[in-house]
């Protein structure tokens, strides 16, 4: 299981980014697969998922402005990141849990992470 994501940057206060993840080894359409941050000094946490059945959960403090998306054919899933602001300034981690699991126990601890790519939000 291998997750390699792109399009971390620099970005001014809200200007938009999409980061992609890109996974092999196995099909993402069989798995909960997410999006997680870290900010300076802070704990990892999960923000946005896409569970096995295709349900999808964004975190409040995201919603409207975030939104993932997957495309199975290429086996990859997206973040969107719209009105961006410096405190969303982060290193962001893809993740995948297999066995059906749901978003909660996706955030719990996924079985597998990307490499992390820094998002920085600045004037």
């Amino acid at each position: 299981v291998q997750l390699v994501e792109s399009g971390g940057g620099l970005v001014q206060p809200g200007g938009s980014l999409r980061l992609s993840c890109a996974a092999s080894g196995f099909n993402i359409d069989d798995y909960t697969i997410g999006w997680f941050r870290q900010a300076p000094g802070k704990e990892r946490d999960g923000f946005a998922c896409i569970d096995s059945e295709g349900t999808i959960f964004i975190v409040d403090s995201v919603k409207g402005r975030f939104t993932i998306s997957s495309d199975n054919a290429k086996n990859t899933w997206y973040l969107q990141m719209n009105n961006l602001k410096p405190d969303d300034t982060a290193v962001y981690y893809c993740a995948a849990e297999g066995g059906h699991k749901s978003c909660l126990e996706l955030f719990l601890g996924p079985g597998s992470w990307g490499q992390g790519t820094q998002v920085t939000v600045s004037s």
